[in-house]
């Protein structure tokens, strides 16, 4: 099975809990050109009235400068690979087995299927781990 894989930089912001407050943040990213795959945004339950979002990817000055206006930052303590390939039934329970079997343990993972296609962005604790599980599902 052939695996795109990349590490990827996440950039991440908070947002306050009341309508408008994901748009507010996402609409700089627009402005700017972004053409974001990737957007999860949740409540923080530890922080009453707030919470987060994260995207990816920010590329070139004017997207992460607007970015940066909008109050996102990359997200130092992830760090996050893309997997795209075929779907197929199991793929999820493939990898994640694969990645617990080399003592791999994940973060967060989200995952979608598009068509034929699966993309995935695994969230790793460290570097290392990051490095070794792209060479895990690269191999």
């Amino acid at each position: 099975m052939a695996l795109s894989v990349e590490r990827v930089d996440v950039w991440a912001a908070s947002i306050e809990d009341q309508p408008g407050g994901l748009a507010g943040k996402l609409a700089p990213l627009a402005d700017a050109g972004a053409d974001l795959e990737f957007v999860i945004a949740r409540r923080a339950p530890d922080k009453p009235g707030t919470g987060v979002v994260f995207v990816t990817p920010l590329q070139g000055d004017a997207q992460t400068a607007a970015g940066e206006k909008a109050g996102f930052a990359v997200a130092d303590s992830l760090h996050s690979l893309r997997v795209e390939g075929d779907n197929q039934p199991g793929i999820g329970a493939e990898l994640t087995r694969k990645l617990a079997g080399a003592g791999i343990n994940l973060r967060g993972l989200s995952a979608a299927v598009i068509g034929g296609r699966f993309i995935m962005y695994l969230a790793l604790d460290t570097a290392e781990d990051a490095d070794k599980a792209a060479g895990l599902l690269k191999g």
